[in-house]
């Protein structure tokens, strides 16, 4: 899995000229605020756990945290996030373009309600210097997602963006 087969993904839907491919890396969320040209928290972050029933998907706002606690509570097992080797393996994409999108059959996704506050946020695309600009419903159906969670901190308190 990579650009090619997450821009075949959207072509099929008649969107492959919204993906957006850089010079200049978008690896991380402050790589691809600084390249999109928005602040970090709309990047949307997409996090690769492993759960008893297998590969799982959390796509959060660039500024928020997993809240380990919170985490706990919804998906009934410890935050065990994979290495960059399983992600590849069992993800399909990269660390640094992990996206919700065309991914191995078995990858569960859920959606941060921390992305909910933005009108558009922008995920990767399979590739480390790639994003996608889309609305919270949009992504909410493009990625399959099964469910809009609430496992983050620190984008809602101001207190723990000190």
């Amino acid at each position: 899995m990579s650009i090619r087969e997450v821009k075949a993904f959207f072509a099929e839907r008649g969107m492959e000229d919204r993906v957006m491919e850089f010079e200049t890396s978008s690896a991380t969320v402050e790589l691809a605020a600084q390249t999109v040209g928005v602040i970090p928290a709309r990047i949307a972050k997409t996090l690769s756990f492993m759960t008893s029933e297998g590969p799982l998907l959390v796509v959060a706002a660039g500024d928020a945290k997993v809240d380990n606690h919170k985490y706990k509570e919804t998906f009934g097992c410890k935050a065990k996030m994979l290495t960059p080797q399983e992600a590849v393996e069992l993800v399909g994409h990269a660390v640094g373009g992990v996206c919700p999108f065309a991914v191995k059959p078995g990858v569960k996704t859920c959606l941060d309600v921390s992305l909910q506050r933005f009108e558009t946020v922008f995920p990767a695309c399979g590739s480390d210097n790639s994003a996608i600009e889309l609305s919270c419903e949009e992504l909410y159906s493009l990625s399959g997602a099964v469910a809009w969670v609430d496992v983050c901190k620190g984008w809602n308190d101001p207190q723990e963006q000190a």
